[in-house]
């Protein structure tokens, strides 16, 4: 025990003091944090020119349907002049319309010396649409028709409640759900792929630069191999940890910065106000009535159950794949033979990742059940389904076989990595390396 400890200190320490853990650990926050920040932050700026586009329209009833924006000023042209075509030309764009659009839909073209902006054009969509469908209902002659239909297409808004085990109401929110599910998904998946390739590399360079030869002198090969897995293990645990730390304060900062700017933009850039119409403060009252109702469902997420879950989703994910890593690391003799034996691993943690994804659809449907009791998929599977709510005596047998099994691949591991260690000039099979597990 003693030799494992001394092994995981020297993994631990060896790694955690080189330059590139310190530049990942220190840098990789501020890289993430800018994936968000920047785009917010450009999303902020402003131009503040308008864009010209003129409008021909020899019905004179489309005009006032396409007002102004921050980013487009509309003008009426008497016909296509030949100065719009020119390249000094200050109009960015023609609308054309021919003829009546309610008689003739394709009475209606877009002329510009460049594409046209999906803005633009998206926009004279929506504008033209409507006035078009206003224009067919008065048409109709039925009285207040517009405002029957309007009426009729009212999209409701549905609420959700989960009774809790005491028959209790509880709110609930099926994106937060499927959020809180995803998140500890992508950190098993993300850490098992990294770390256990992690642990392969320094095995393999290790046999590569043949140290393996004198460590074995001193330790048990099964000693190396659990203290390499365990050590790597402990050096994510501090990077994970330290990202996340860094990350809160990160974003924390970033929203005082940019959170009250991007709440007003999303509010429609104008407080609250004494006199405000009667819709805007039923559209205000709907919007902290949704946002109560997000804060109420992320209080209600079962927290002690996702994190005492996921440390043992964690836990026997890593040690399951680690150990099969560690085998094939010390198989092999060169790093690029390593994709022989890992492409089907690398299959079955993609099929665990779409099968996880399409679990969502149906948490408690036979592919989120069988891929969730299915030890190579479950670490992956199960993290999404617990939000929705699993029987505990799934939850317990999906531990129970995957830590089943991930003791059965550290001893499986143990013994091809035993002989592997020290099998120099020959490419491995796998029916060589199934002799190598019976070799006492």
């Amino acid at each position: 025990m003693n030799k494992i400890l001394i092994i995981i200190k020297r993994e631990f320490l060896t790694r955690i003091k080189k330059k590139s853990f310190i530049l990942l650990t220190v840098l990789m926050p501020f890289i993430m944090a800018a994936l968000v920040a920047v785009p917010l932050w450009l999303a902020s700026i402003k131009d503040s020119d308008q864009q010209r586009v003129a409008v021909v329209d020899s019905t004179g009833k489309y005009l006032s349907a396409l007002e102004d924006t921050k980013n487009y000023h509309f003008f009426t042209a008497p016909a296509l002049l030949p100065e719009f075509r020119s390249d000094t030309s200050d109009v960015l764009a023609v609308v054309s319309i021919t003829a009546d659009l309610a008689q003739h839909p394709k009475a209606i073209t877009i002329y510009s010396r460049e594409e046209v902006s999906q803005e633009l054009l998206s926009y004279v969509q929506s504008c033209i649409n409507e006035q078009v469908r206003k224009d067919k209902l008065a048409a109709s002659g039925i009285r207040d028709l517009d405002r029957i239909i309007e009426d009729v297409q009212a999209e409701l808004s549905v609420s959700t409640v989960k009774w809790n085990e005491k028959g209790e109401e509880t709110s609930s929110h099926t994106g937060i759900a499927i959020a809180a599910g995803f998140l500890f998904t992508f950190l098993i998946y993300m850490f098992v792929m990294a770390y256990g390739g992690m642990v392969m590399q320094s095995v393999t360079e290790e046999k590569t630069n043949r140290i393996v030869e004198l460590m074995v002198s001193s330790v048990k090969p099964f000693q190396l191999m659990m203290g390499k897995i365990v050590g790597i293990a402990l050096v994510g645990f501090v990077q994970l940890t330290i990202w996340g730390v860094m990350l809160a304060v990160i974003l924390g900062v970033v929203g005082s910065v940019f959170g009250a700017d991007a709440a007003m933009a999303a509010a429609g850039a104008q407080p609250a106000v004494p006199g405000m119409g009667a819709d805007a403060s039923a559209v205000a009252v709907g919007e902290m009535s949704e946002s109560a109702e997000i804060v109420q469902a992320l209080a209600n997420l079962p927290y002690l159950e996702l994190g005492i879950m996921f440390v043992l989703m964690f836990i026997g994910g890593y040690l399951l794949y680690a150990s099969f890593f560690a085998a094939v690391g010390a198989s092999v003799n060169e790093p690029e033979d390593t994709s022989q034996f890992m492409m089907p691993m690398i299959f079955i943690m993609i099929f665990a990742l779409y099968a996880a994804m399409y679990s969502v659809e149906n948490t408690n449907g036979p592919l989120a059940f069988w891929a969730s009791l299915f030890p190579l998929t479950a670490p992956i599977v199960m993290m999404v389904r617990i939000p929705f709510g699993v029987p505990l005596w799934q939850e317990a047998l999906s531990v129970l076989l995957l830590f089943g099994t991930a003791l059965f691949f550290v001893w499986f591991g143990g013994k091809i990595y035993r002989v592997g260690i020290l099998m120099y000039g020959k490419k491995p099979t796998l029916k060589e390396m199934l002799k190598w597990v019976r070799y006492k």
